[in-house]
């Protein structure tokens, strides 16, 4: 499957090399086995993401490295691609931008011609500029927000409890982000997404698993989250539960809500799954929860 990373530093930007490029379970290692795209987006103060993909692995891919050792930001959201749906361009790597937020996800969503009428009706089908089923339940997620005024947790309810009762859902795990806030939904218990909130320590970040040994002093002496889809090192990484919907606000206060109790109306398994679909949904790597 493909997957995720969300970053959220506060209020002090940092790089995310670490767990880009060097952690035990980078981001990199990870793409190995999710070859179809790679790509970071970052805040850096109020403006707009800066915003730099591919549709090359990033363990090949000369810019996602030099992305990831240059970046400077309070919030990232990173994603290598196992791809499911669209074909593999850059319209169709993650992370993706809009209306100054940053979006990634992992799972599939089928029914997207109920996905399009949807979004005709907020006139919002403009905001999809490839062909993947996650580009358009972020442009849901937007409509939604311009709709209700600006409030985004209430948006990524509205938006994914929409698809659950109407359409096919294999997975709906996703980040969202803006340069003040992170997001972050595991739905339903398909797909594995883990938090790790860190608070200041020692002089630098330093891990070793096996061979492996890497270090960041930028992160070490601030507050930050990391979502990601596996745990990428062996620090005390916190399964996120099915459903659950977490809040990452400018000091680093997590919140979080249940926000799905129940599975989606139309659950899909790997069966129902098309092919390609179902070889993107590979298994997670030994350890991972089940």
């Amino acid at each position: 499957m493909c997957r995720l990373f969300g970053l959220h530093a506060g209020r002090r930007p940092v790089t995310a090399t670490f767990w880009l490029l060097d952690a035990p379970d980078s981001l990199a290692a990870q793409s190995h086995r999710n070859p179809d795209g790679a790509g970071i987006g970052v805040f850096d103060g109020p403006g707009p993401p800066t915003v730099d993909k591919q549709p090359l692995a990033a363990w090949n891919d000369r810019e996602f490295a030099k992305a990831a050792r240059t970046l400077h930001g309070t919030t990232f959201v990173a994603h290598v691609r196992y791809a499911s749906t669209g074909a593999l361009t850059k319209l169709n790597t993650h992370p993706f931008e809009q209306q100054g937020r940053l979006f990634a996800h992992n799972g599939v969503l089928e029914g997207l011609p109920a996905l399009d009428a949807r979004l005709r009706a907020f006139v919002a089908e403009h905001l999809v500029q490839g062909d993947t089923d996650s580009e358009r339940l972020f442009a849901l997620i937007t409509a939604e927000t311009r709709r209700n005024g600006g409030d985004v947790r209430q948006a990524i309810t509205a938006a994914v409890g929409w698809a659950a009762a109407e359409i096919p859902v294999y997975s709906a795990n996703v980040i969202v982000a803006t340069p003040t806030e992170m997001f972050a939904l595991r739905y339903p218990e398909t797909n594995t997404l883990y938090v790790l909130a860190r608070s200041p320590r020692s002089r630098h970040l330093r891990l070793t698993s096996g061979r492996i040994s890497a270090h960041s002093e930028d992160l070490a002496d601030a507050p930050s989250v990391v979502v990601a889809s596996e745990p990428m090192d062996d620090d005390d990484w916190r399964p996120i539960e099915p459903g659950e919907l977490l809040h990452v606000d400018v000091d680093c206060t997590i919140t979080s809500t249940l926000a799905f109790p129940d599975p989606p109306r139309h659950q899909l398994s790997l069966r129902d799954l098309n092919p390609t679909a179902a070889g993107s949904q590979h298994p997670q790597p030994p350890g991972a929860e089940a």
